[in-house]
């Protein structure tokens, strides 16, 4: 496996990401692993690790980038109040521009294949996963919000709204118990998806909490759901970014 840590230039700044792909039988298939809200951590990192030891070129970016350079909750003790100003000050916008600096980033190196790229998203990136791939129809080929938030609101960028934008294969991952998004709203999104142009699915996790997917979360993290959530991601990837 090859790791870098780079800064990734966008319109707004240098974006500190991090980079992992196999040594061997490229050019790799890219996904774009958008954070949640805690933050840039070696957790994220790892999870970047397992997807990109099965045949992808994984990029992991510090999204709170336009702030600070380093922040997540768990390891630099960053309080609540500081983490609702960062989530504050980035949207889907941002972020799907964001998006098109790392697909640009890949596009220049040998070892991405660029022309195949899948979005996941956790927690707040839920949406931006989703909306990235409605803004860069072209490019992305599967797309996966797990426990997502704001995926159906009255705003107009809501990624409900934009189904029929989307070329990729969506699943949302979907916690039975989750503080951050309402089973009506979920429900919102699911018949949005169905009435759609678009194609995928939502899944719902029985007996889960928000965060469920994250090992360090405690007693939040659900291992069996967890690794569902892990099947469901590399068959999803599978299926839409393999060259037959």
């Amino acid at each position: 496996m090859i790791e870098t840590f780079v800064d990734i230039s966008t319109a707004d700044g240098a974006m500190n990401s991090f980079v992992v792909h196999p040594e061997e039988d490229g050019p790799h298939p890219v996904v774009l692993f958008l954070m949640d809200a805690p933050g840039m951590r070696e957790e994220i990192r790892d999870m970047s690790r397992r997807l990109a030891s099965v045949g992808y070129y994984v990029i992991a970016s510090n999204l709170y980038y336009r702030q600070v350079r380093e922040f997540n909750t768990f390891e630099f003790g960053g309080t609540r109040e500081r983490l609702g100003e960062l989530m504050a000050a980035i949207s889907n916008d941002k972020i799907t521009s964001d998006a098109g600096a790392m697909i640009a980033f890949a596009d220049a190196d040998p070892a991405a294949d660029a022309s195949r790229v899948g979005t996941l998203g956790y927690c707040m990136s839920g949406p931006f996963a989703l909306m990235t791939a409605a803004v860069y129809n072209d490019r992305v080929k599967a797309a996966a919000s797990m426990h997502g938030v704001k995926l159906a609101t009255d705003a107009a960028d809501s990624p409900h709204r934009h189904l029929d934008a989307m070329e990729a294969e969506v699943y949302v991952a979907a916690a039975e118990h989750d503080q951050h998004i309402t089973p009506a709203e979920v429900a919102t999104f699911e018949a949005a998806l169905e009435a759609s142009t678009a194609h995928g699915r939502v899944e719902w996790y029985p007996g889960t909490d928000h965060g469920f997917t994250f090992a360090q979360r405690g007693a939040i993290y659900d291992k069996q759901a967890s690794e569902r959530h892990w099947e469901r991601l590399h068959a999803l990837f599978d299926r839409n970014l393999r060259r037959g």
